[in-house]
């Protein structure tokens, strides 16, 4: 499909005949568009950004924009999107540094609502969802099926585990672990994601296992990596508790969250 007259599109932008260029798009050199991408009108695509099949953009979103990073110097990074993802009105996704990845990376089937915004450096896995104005600081991890409520903000280097529950207007200085929920301002875990949990089909079996491993965990008694480490045995039969265990065992550069004692 014919790009609209009023587009701007740099000729050494590679673009799938199969994509709608709307209204006032703009289109910088190094730029992927790939088959049966749609941007509405007035999107602007810019920097070594790649645009996966079928994704959606709305008006006014910014992908490839410069990392907002004082030591940025214009270097040659990258902005990697997967495929089938909807982005709405006035969602920015920032090119990586050379001080981090070099690659801002977002997977598949994702949902961005309007405003949110994907800083330098990020990893954003499939299925996720971000609610309006939902921001992440450089270097963000955000693991599959994720939800991130309205205004709420990870700092940076933090870590969202797999399916968990980020609610409205939480500030997340911590590491989330997977299908927990965090609530508030700054936010503390409150519980796991059950509600997440149950709309993505897991077996009562599991949950049971999820919240009678989140008890052993975040008991009162002992020290905390004796008690990651008896859960770890006792529910090393869990796809789901093992993932929480590897998820706190792995190397970081922010501290866990935790319940309020």
């Amino acid at each position: 499909m014919a790009p609209h007259p009023t587009a701007h599109i740099d000729p050494s932008a590679k673009i799938s005949g199969t994509a709608t260029i709307g209204p006032y798009c703009v289109i910088g050199p190094g730029v992927e568009i790939a088959e049966d991408v749609v941007l509405q009108s007035h999107v602007v695509v810019t920097g070594n950004t790649v645009v996966g099949a079928r994704t959606v953009v709305h008006a006014f979103a910014v992908l490839g924009g410069p990392p907002q990073h004082a030591g940025y110097k214009g270097e040659p990074t990258r902005l990697e999107i997967g495929t089938d993802n909807l982005i709405r009105e006035h969602v920015t996704m920032n090119l990586g540094t050379p001080q981090g990845r070099g690659i801002t990376t977002i997977g598949n089937k994702g949902m961005f609502m309007a405003a949110c915004h994907v800083a330098h450096d990020c990893q954003v896995a499939d299925n996720v969802i971000f609610a309006n104005n939902a921001t992440i600081g450089g270097h963000v991890v955000i693991e599959e099926g994720a939800f991130l409520g309205g205004l709420s903000a990870i700092h940076q280097n933090c870590r969202v585990g797999a399916f968990a529950f980020i609610g409205g207007c939480a500030a997340v200085p911590t590491d989330v672990i997977p299908y927990g929920s965090a609530i508030g301002n700054h936010a503390e875990l409150g519980g796991l994601n059950l509600i997440g949990l149950k709309r993505r089909g897991a077996s009562r079996h599991a949950i049971h296992d999820l919240r009678e491993a989140y008890r052993d965990l975040f008991a009162d008694d002992g020290a905390f990596r004796e008690r990651l480490d008896k859960v770890a045995t006792k529910y090393q039969d869990s796809e789901e508790v093992s993932r929480i265990v590897a998820f706190i065992r792995a190397d970081t550069k922010r501290p866990l969250m935790t319940p309020r004692r």
